[in-house]
Formats: structure tokens, sequence, C-alpha cells
């Protein structure tokens, strides 16, 4: 049974500040643009997303998100500015979607699923483990989950990017962002855990220690 402090946990090191840093920037330029200009609405992204990336830095955060956040907000700003169009703010996000998309469906043929890259790049496990014939199918079906979610959000989100409605932009979103993407990170969490004890492989340290089965399977992590 995976505990709420485990899961709290695993969402920490996932969290952090990144909310504030990829919420406040596009929440200026609609509140902004929407009272002001375009222009003034760009700059003023551009310098919030400057400042916290500042702040990071100097409160010695993980600025690197801050800073992506920040190159984002530019190119953002720039296609709305340049275009003459505030939706064109979120075209960026979008397209990063569908390239994210594209991405885990490459890895899914490949038989390389991302869900498996994500996790061992974040937690550092080896590769080997990961491509196990019983362990490999749960992260194939956790990148599933991950790929019609993100199809999900790039639909809805060029639904509303073709009707031109900037202020429904920012909150849909805002909604399929960091709200709906940790709910579907709890979900593959859960679900991962369940799915490796099925399987009955080796947790990754007794893979690592070479123990023979029985397996006690994948208690923690995933």
């Amino acid at each position: 049974m995976i505990k709420l402090k485990e899961l709290g946990e695993e969402l920490k090191t996932v969290i952090s500040g990144k909310t504030m840093d990829a919420l406040l920037p596009p929440l200026l330029f609609v509140v902004l643009n929407s009272r002001f200009d375009l222009g003034l609405a760009s700059l003023i992204a551009i310098l919030s997303a400057l400042m916290l990336s500042i702040f990071r830095f100097l409160s010695k955060q993980n600025w690197h998100y801050a800073f992506g956040g920040l190159l984002g907000v530019i190119m953002a700003s720039g296609f709305s500015f340049f275009s003459g169009s505030a939706s064109n703010y979120f075209l960026p996000g979008i397209l990063g979607n569908v390239f994210l998309l594209v991405v885990c469906l490459l890895s899914l043929i490949a038989g390389r699923p991302i869900a498996a890259w994500a996790s061992h790049l974040s937690r550092g496990w080896s590769l080997d483990w990961f491509w196990r014939s019983d362990v490999k199918p749960a992260y194939t079906i956790v990148t599933w989950i991950w790929s019609l979610f993100i199809l999900g959000r790039v639909l809805i989100l060029l639904m509303i990017f073709i009707s031109d409605q900037t202020t429904q932009l920012f909150i849909w979103n805002t909604i399929l962002g960091w709200p709906l993407t940790i709910g579907v990170l709890l979900i593959s969490y859960i679900y991962g855990i369940w799915k490796l004890k099925r399987l009955g492989g080796p947790g990754i340290e007794e893979f690592t220690s070479g123990k023979l089965p029985p397996y006690q399977g994948q208690t923690r992590g995933f």
C-alpha cells in the first residue's frame, strides 16, 4: 500500500518552485494585455520571468527550470508581439506538446518508452533494469497514459487557439498544465508500482545486487 507521505515526497521532487515559475509570466501577460497593449504585456512577462530566474539563482535554488521558462517566455512573447496576436503567446507551448507527443510515440515504436528514460535520468537507475521483460511493460503502459494525456491537451488547446480566445487559452493552459499533470503523475506512480509488483520482476536494488528470484519487487520509486 502506497502511503500518502510517500506520494507527497515523490511529488515534492517534481514540483518544487516550478509552478510559480510557469504560472506568473503568462498570467501577467493575459491581465496586462487586456488592459494595456501587446508590447507592454510582452515586456512585463519577460521581466517577470527574468526576475524569477535571478531570484532562484541568488537564493541558490534550482534556477535551471526558471531560466528555461525565461527562454520560453521570450519566444512566446516574440511570437505574439511580431504576429500582433496575443493568442500566439501560447503557440510555442502547444508546439512543444506536439513535439513531446511525437517523442512519446517514437519511444513506444522503438520499444524504449520515454517514461523509463525519464525515470533513469531523474533517479540514475541502471538502464538495463528498465529494459527487462518483467519491468519494461509497466513503463510502456505509463508512456501510453502520458501520450493520451498530451494528445488530449493538444487537441483542447488547439481548438481554443483557433477560436482566438486568449483568456480561455490561459485558463485551460493552466488547468491542463500543473494541476492535471500532477494528477497524471500520481496515477502513473500508483499504477507503475502496482504493475511492477504484478510483473514479478526484481526491484532496482535487487537487480543491482544480483539477487536471484523469488523477488520482493520494487517497493518505492518508479
